[in-house]
């Protein structure tokens, strides 16, 4: 075992430093004032910089060149140091890192002396005898741990012992069962002592374990440690102090969410069941978006499950069609968009050694080879035994691309669903190409589906440059948000899958990946009973992958309508997504910009009221809804805690709450709680159906104005790149204060296609106004509803629900609304 405990040598290179010890190297670089990289090594010497996760660095890296267009190379902040004796000092403007000579450890400060990470004495960086490194990081009571990519159980993860692995669990039980899909090796600890949030993210993608305080010794402090299976320890620290400036950190660091086409945001359907049809599974899904219709269920496209490659010996072949299913793919796929919807194929990176094309592939060497280098590794897959496609190999990239365009793209689909990548090969010593490095797969396995996502996106933008790729994962690393959505799996049917996944998602949200969700409904089991199915879907409607997908157990397919009296709640649910649309484009593009989660837990937005810390289930929807979703059977009332600092309205009703408190209330199988938070500012829209083919004309803004605050609405043409010469619109619409309200629309962009009319319902918590004007241009007021409703300008007073209904046609530059709540004193006229 090998044990840092004394330093040897330092060596200032500016930019980095390099410190000898009595058994590893390191190597720190303050990569800005916010990140600070603590690289270890116990071989002789470094190895080559070669990261696929990252897409900022200050050093050359050996896949610079493939990531030409993601990377952005920073200057690192000078690495001069004072001497301090017992330790040495660096800093930057927010930092102070001090490294102890001896026993060596670092110890990272705020400018206010607050340790925001500790290394624990003596015990710091180890490498034991089988070649297993360990990270050990000094823990307090009042430390909370959230994070960790897709982990099951409640948010924190405090008292946790979990692995990092990529595993194909299909019916996992989503409060116990570790790992799952993904592994994404990167944490968020919160001291609610000093209120301060930080993050770790080990950039090592072997094999490794996270122990968050549930091992314990009495002859050490309390600490959690990271242990990999091999590699190094490649630590990038990163300062807060509010946990959503963490994860904003952790995403320059790895990638912002991918911009997706705005159908995405649509109901998509999905089944195993109609692709496992004997013959016209077309017609079957055909008839599916014609039942939509008919129900007036939205639908903006179908994920088509694996059943479409089937060869004649009932086997799964990834890029070959079943004719007798799908008669003629290229004509099904444009049938397919005349009625609004998208498709998206299930492809697999296993391909089964009786596969027509598995030939090709093993002779051109894109295959994970086995320990000797001599032939292509097989392993169990679906079907048999399998070889896997080398995605670190440009032999396997190419040949990928090449039938991924020929069988798929070509068809004029632009939406790809990877599925079962989680690269489960048992021989962990086989062979990757590692751009031509060469190196185990047990170094490599989480990185293969990242890659595999991007040939996708690839594949896509070459056949059709100005078309956004709309990707799908179910495996991934850390940086899989800059190329695919992602979702939690072939979760089970069970009110327990309903209730954990929703911490599993928030989880994700603080990972980087802002864009996931789950299988609504259940995948795996019985078809779900009516209850619990409503509940799902008006639960699901909230996340941004909203799809209805199974593989029931009982012979039965999941479908909006399968329980017709149970119909109007399902559609009613999914209606109310189609509203949300506007509002949840602009929560993807705020993604896209700065990571910010879309499901966000609530701690992430009231980061100082201490009844949050271990919340799991209630969330916020961006910055302004807070989301409480019944999921219990039978339920009858819902208590919900609202968050302290703020002031908090019924959706439905407008009622006012204060926040702080704990409030019950009665259930309906309608009801969908939901509150909107003081100063909310949120854009829906009424009439969409379908996000492919419907003109949104109008715009309807909710807003309430006790609070200031802002919101940037973003549109586009939902489709092509041409937002990225700036052909879109944002507009910062902002709340002002002063001698009553004024709400700033501030616009910026080229997207020339705004919605025609606006109508704001303003929420009037405690008077009425008395003027309202636009453009400083006073705006009629009427008494009567029906005169109202009749013109296209003014406004009029909903006394009920407290609401002033403004409604003008819309301005296409920057203005401004002026609200008067002076009280008007009818007596002394």
């Amino acid at each position: 075992m090998k044990i840092s405990n004394k330093i040897l040598n330092i060596k200032n290179y500016d930019n980095y430093l390099d410190i000898d010890t009595n058994a590893a190297k390191y190597r720190i670089i303050l990569l800005n004032d916010e990140i600070v990289r603590i690289r270890c090594t116990f071989d002789e010497e470094f190895q080559e910089e070669a990261s696929y996760a990252l897409v900022m660095t200050a050093w050359k890296d050996k896949m610079d060149n493939l990531l030409k267009n993601e990377r952005k190379i920073v200057e690192a902040i000078s690495t001069e140091y004072k001497d301090l004796d017992t330790h040495i000092q660096l800093s930057t403007k927010k930092l102070n890192i001090n490294i102890y000579k001896e026993p060596f450890a670092i110890e990272i400060t705020d400018k206010n002396g607050n340790i925001v990470q500790s290394d624990l004495k003596e015990r710091s960086y180890v490498k034991d005898t089988l070649g297993r490194l360990y990270h050990y990081s000094c823990m307090e009571d009042t430390d909370y741990f959230y994070g960790f990519g897709e982990k099951s159980g409640y948010l924190n993860k405090k008292k946790r012992r979990m692995r990092m692995h990529n595993v194909d669990t299909i019916g996992y039980d989503s409060e116990y069962t570790d790992p799952l899909y993904k592994h994404i090796p990167f944490y968020i600890k919160f001291n609610s002592k000093n209120n301060i949030a930080s993050g770790i993210f080990y950039n090592n993608s072997y094999d490794s374990t996270f122990d968050m305080g549930c091992e314990r010794s009495g002859y050490w402090n309390k600490y959690s440690y990271f242990c990999a299976d091999g590699g190094d320890l490649d630590i990038f620290f990163i300062y807060g102090p509010e946990i959503k400036d963490v994860v904003r950190n952790y995403t320059d660091l790895t990638g912002k969410t991918k911009l997706p086409p705005k159908y995405s945001l649509g109901y998509m359907g999905s089944t195993m069941y109609y692709t496992e049809l004997e013959k016209d599974s077309d017609k079957a899904i055909l008839q599916f978006l014609d039942k939509c219709s008919e129900k007036g269920i939205p639908c903006d496209g179908f994920f088509l499950s694996s059943g479409y490659t089937t060869g004649e010996d009932g086997k799964r072949y990834v890029f070959n069609w079943n004719y007798d299913r799908f008669k003629d793919p290229k004509d099904f796929v444009r049938q397919m968009k005349e009625k609004g919807a998208s498709l998206a194929p299930n492809i697999k990176p296993g391909m089964l050694t009786s596969h027509p094309l598995y030939k090709e592939f093993d002779e051109a060497g894109a295959y994970i080879k086995d320990e000797k280098e001599e032939k292509s590794q097989t392993d169990r897959y679906w079907g048999g035994k399998a070889s896997f496609v080398d995605f670190t190999n440009p032999k396997g990239r190419e040949l990928w691309k090449k039938h991924l365009k020929e069988s798929l793209v070509s068809c004029g689909i632009t939406s790809i669903w990877d599925d079962n990548n989680e690269y489960e090969i048992n021989k962990s010593e086989s062979i990757c190409c590692f751009e031509g490095i060469k190196k185990e797969v047990s170094a490599l396995r989480p990185i293969m589906p990242n890659l595999m996502a991007l040939m996708a996106k690839e594949t896509v933008e070459e056949v059709y440059p100005n078309i956004r790729s709309y990707i799908v994962n179910r495996a991934g690393f850390a940086g899989i948000q800059r190329y695919a959505q992602t979702w939690a799996g072939d979760n089970n049917t069970s009110w327990k899958s309903l209730k954990f996944n929703i911490p599993v998602i928030l989880g994700m949200g603080l990972s980087g990946v802002a864009n996931q969700g789950c299988d609504i409904g259940g995948f795996f089991g019985p078809a779900p009973e009516p209850e619990l199915f409503v509940r799902w879907v008006q639960n699901g409607i909230f996340q941004p992958r909203f799809s209805i997908h199974s593989c029931n157990t009982d012979n039965t397919v999941t479908e909006p309508w399968m329980y017709p009296s149970y119909t109007k709640y399902i559609r009613n649910a999914i209606k109310l997504r189609y509203k949300l649309v506007p509002y949840l484009y602009s929560l993807l593009f705020e993604a896209s910009a700065s990571g910010s989660p879309i499901m966000r837990p609530l701690i992430y937005e009231f980061q100082n009221d201490k009844k949050l810390l271990n919340e799991s289930f209630d969330f916020m929807l961006g910055n302004f809804i807070l989301v409480a979703n019944v999921l219990e059977k039978g339920a009858k009332t819902r208590k919900v805690y609202l968050p302290e600092g703020a002031t908090w309205f019924d959706w439905n009703t407008k009622h006012v709450y204060e926040g702080g408190q704990t409030i019950e209330f009665e259930v309906t199988l309608d009801s969908i709680p939901m509150f909107l938070r003081s100063g909310s500012i949120i854009p829906i829209s009424e009439d969409l159906m379908n996000i492919h083919n419907d003109s949104a004309e109008k715009l309807k803004l909710i807003i309430e104005p006790s609070q200031e605050s802002s919101f940037v609405l973003y549109e586009d043409d939902g489709i092509t790149n041409n937002y990225k010469n700036k052909e879109y619109l944002k507009t910062i619409i902002s709340i002002k204060k002063n001698n009553g309200v004024k709400i700033k629309f501030e616009k910026d962009g080229n997207y020339n296609k705004q919605v025609k009319k606006m109508t704001i319902d303003l929420i009037c918590k405690d008077v009425a106004p008395v003027q309202i004007s636009l453009e400083n241009k006073k705006m009629s007021m009427f008494l009567d509803e029906k005169e109202f409703e009749a013109i296209e300008e003014g406004w009029f007073y909903d006394a009920e629900q407290k609401i002033a209904k403004i409604k003008y046609k819309n301005i296409n530059k920057s203005y401004d609304i002026n609200i008067n709540f002076s009280v008007k004193d009818l007596i002394s006229i």
